[in-house]
């Protein structure tokens, strides 16, 4: 590996550990329009996301959970990518972070932000759900689903 592809790791990896130590979002918020909560049960990931919706905007989106550095620097980034997005940008962002996951896209949405930290787990198909969960856990709220989500569905 060359210097510059070292550094960018490096890099990733202080933007994982960053938000999984401080995450950002991290709590329930007072009024919440719409909240599910996801399980690994593979590794025990648990993570509670709230969302507060107007019209049709994420105004402000938060989680609570326990897990690896991968589920909870996800769902950080996760939270910091849809708050202020329309509803639909918000599932379409959620629809790359699976494509990105499942066949090497890169991520191309700025709305995204640390999102791209993350790609390298591709690489480990058991982390790629630990770095979904929260995604996948965000697309059940918004659609109402109240079905418990759960990795292995």
């Amino acid at each position: 590996m060359n210097e510059q592809a070292n550094s960018l790791q490096d890099i990733y990896r202080k933007k994982v550990l960053e938000h999984s130590r401080q995450p950002h979002n991290f709590g329930r918020p007072a009024d919440v329009d719409q909240e599910e909560t996801g399980f690994n049960p593979l590794c025990g990931d648990k993570v509670s996301i709230y969302l507060q919706i107007s019209g049709n905007e994420i105004q402000k989106a938060a989680f609570e959970g326990t897990g690896c550095a991968i589920c909870i620097a996800s769902a950080s980034i996760m939270t910091d990518a849809l708050t202020g997005q329309p509803v639909e940008k918000a599932q379409q962002l959620g629809t790359q972070v699976h494509a990105m996951f499942k066949d090497g896209s890169a991520v191309q949405d700025e709305a995204l932000g640390d999102m791209a930290a993350l790609a390298s787990v591709r690489h480990y198909p058991s982390r790629i759900k630990c770095a979904t969960l929260a995604w996948t856990t965000a697309a059940a709220a918004l659609s109402g689903d109240t079905k418990q989500v759960s990795t292995e569905n």
